[in-house]
């Protein structure tokens, strides 16, 4: 242990404490942890068992808690007793129910809920796949757009021509973005507004 400035450092990974510091709960759990997993393997009768936890338990500084890992691993460092969480490959292909909840926020806009549908795959499957996620967002802004330029445009003639043109292409731009999905592929709808993030 190094002192700068008549502050101690820490150690640093992989070095054994002072034997005069104070353990913490935590310190004392982790020791506990192996202990009981020694006992699991056969390494300790239950006598032996029973009192080094309760030296585990009990101890004050990192002097107390040595002799019981020292004893269980000699010099080399403890392993790590809590399996290390899987991690996600970003790779990982897409559920097949995850691709077909993302297709159904696109094609339940073609069979009458334009806004209703790609909300309620929002409010449900997007909380456990970010890929439903992505397209039910997607699908809800192009709808709200459609929505919005639909009560606008009436107010021009040219408007009033655009709006059949519009409502088709909000169709086939729909079915587009369900395959889309279910082809596990990303999908823009052009001209949208981007309200819900």
């Amino acid at each position: 242990m190094t002192v700068m400035a008549g502050v101690p450092t820490p150690p640093g990974p992989g070095q054994m404490p002072p034997a005069h510091l104070r353990v913490t709960n935590q310190d004392r759990e982790h020791v506990v942890e192996h202990v009981k997993a020694a006992y699991a393997e056969g390494r300790f009768d239950k006598l032996e068992f029973d009192e080094r936890l309760e030296r585990a338990m009990t101890a004050r500084t990192h002097g107390d808690l040595m002799p019981i890992m020292t004893e269980l691993y000699g010099t080399r460092p403890a392993p790590s007793i809590y399996p290390a969480p899987p991690t996600a490959r970003p790779d990982a292909p897409t559920e097949s129910n995850e691709r077909l909840g993302a297709s159904l926020a696109h094609l339940l806009t073609v069979v009458g809920f334009p806004i209703v549908g790609p909300l309620i795959l929002l409010l449900t499957g997007a909380k456990t796949s970010p890929y439903i996620r992505q397209h039910a967002v997607e699908a809800l802004n192009f709808q709200l757009t459609v929505l919005g330029a639909t009560i606008l445009l009436p107010f021009t003639f040219v408007g009033i021509v655009l709006i059949p043109v519009l409502w088709v292409a909000a169709f086939v731009l729909s079915i587009a973005g369900g395959i889309s999905a279910l082809s596990e592929n990303s999908f823009r709808y052009p001209l949208t507004v981007r309200l819900v993030k």
